[in-house]
């Protein structure tokens, strides 16, 4: 997909930032050289620098011939939007696909390991992960309003859901909430379970970058790579085994003897039952009312138990998605090169129109392939029963909604 219309660097209020492209020429091989050769103030620097000439690009439709001086290819290049794809065995944590980009011969950079990026909320999963090591169940009842988060030397800060406003006060389970991805209800557990927690659980079922225990980070604030939540969100499906993906499996030499053999590191991260009970969350976002994944094709359903979280910056800069099978764990990272470079709008930079389609599409083709292994099921239950029930309609909900209709709630506070 490329952008068109509109340039797409732009500053935090939205405003398009004039020097951008002045700024990254001085990043690129063509400025080291000339600059080398004639000067940084000198008028030939310039000149070189839009001069035209022949040179062959990547275009959707393969490559081209064209004439584009330095100035030309760079802002054709800053103008495609990029992608990063990981999916992993969760049990033997083979790695199994690593895209970094749309093309390595013209964008050097690999956005599955070396970029870090704001995740959104497929963040969320970590703080709800926590509600369920602490005895949540995903049947408890909030109400869709927003806590007021008081940081010293600041104004009171204020979650905001998607559609900008502080909740509506609707009541519904954290399952709904954790769907739905509505802010102020993860924001409500991000406080009452405090972020500095919310952090170790993050590390400790696979998250290694420095992440910030600030009440933002419920809505994913830190930067982390796609590596990372791939390998976390496996923990969940692996039964609560953290295993750390890898790609090399063993070394030969030239007459097949093996040098050297590689096995996964693991670790017991969480116990099983906190481990089911996110698959359990997580798949509510194909079985809830309002999911943030019921998008997803039909075919892929059907027969299929799938777990999936979108996620996306307030910046429209950044769309994610991780979806999950019993077999197959895959992330999608979807954006431009760097963070000033934003999709149009919100709506189209969201992680439910930019990154989940192209999980679809995948997961279509891997079931279509007999060759691959994986095939449609069930995630694994834990293997001691499960400790509390997750059918709401059996959960006791009256005492909690009688609580919460008895709270002096206000929306507007």
């Amino acid at each position: 997909m490329e952008k068109r219309n509109r340039n797409p660097w732009v500053d935090d209020d939205g405003r398009e930032i004039r020097d951008f492209l002045q700024r990254r020429i001085r990043q690129t091989d063509a400025y080291k050289v000339y600059s080398e050769k004639y000067g940084e103030k000198s008028d030939s620097l310039k000149i070189m620098l839009n001069l035209k000439k022949p040179m062959t690009i990547f275009s959707w439709n393969g490559e081209r011939d064209t004439l584009f001086s330095s100035y030309d290819s760079l802002s054709y290049y800053k103008r495609f939007l990029n992608t990063g794809v990981m999916s992993m065995d969760p049990y033997t944590g083979h790695i199994k696909t690593w895209v970094g980009g749309i093309n390595h011969k013209y964008f050097k950079f690999d956005h599955v390991k070396q970029g870090t990026r704001q995740p959104g909320s497929t963040f969320k999963s970590f703080v709800y992960g926590l509600a369920m090591e602490n005895g949540y169940s995903p049947c408890v009842i909030k109400k869709d309003i927003a806590p007021q988060f008081y940081i010293p030397n600041q104004p009171p800060w204020f979650p905001l859901n998607a559609d900008g406003s502080r909740g509506h006060g609707e009541s519904m389970t954290i399952r709904q909430a954790m769907a739905q991805s509505v802010n102020s209800i993860t924001a409500q557990i991000m406080q009452e379970l405090k972020p500095e927690n919310v952090v170790e659980f993050a590390h400790r079922v696979g998250i290694q970058s420095k992440l910030d225990a600030v009440p933002s980070l419920c809505l994913g604030t830190s930067d982390v790579s796609l590596f990372e939540m791939v390998g976390a969100y496996s923990t969940f499906v692996n039964g609560g085994i953290n295993t750390e993906p890898i790609f090399l499996t063993r070394i030969e030499d030239k007459n097949g003897n093996v040098i050297e053999i590689f096995n996964p590191k693991t670790r017991e991260a969480i116990n099983e039952q906190t481990a089911y009970k996110m698959i359990y969350m997580l798949r509510g976002g194909t079985e809830e009312q309002g999911g943030t994944s019921m998008g997803l094709s039909r075919d892929l359903r059907i027969d299929n138990e799938i777990g999936g979280k979108t996620g996306t910056t307030n910046d429209a800069s950044d769309g994610w998605y991780i979806g999950l099978t019993h077999d197959l764990v895959t992330g999608i990272w979807t954006g431009g090169d760097e963070r000033a470079i934003h999709f149009p709008s919100w709506l189209f930079g969201q992680g439910g129109k930019s990154a989940r389609p192209i999980w679809d599409k995948f997961m279509t083709k891997v079931y279509a392939d007999p060759a691959t292994g994986i095939v449609k099921g069930q995630f694994k239950r834990p293997s001691s029963g499960l400790d509390m029930t997750l059918d709401c309609s059996k959960h006791e909900l009256s005492d909690s909604l009688k609580m919460l209709d008895e709270e002096p709630w206000d929306i507007n506070h």
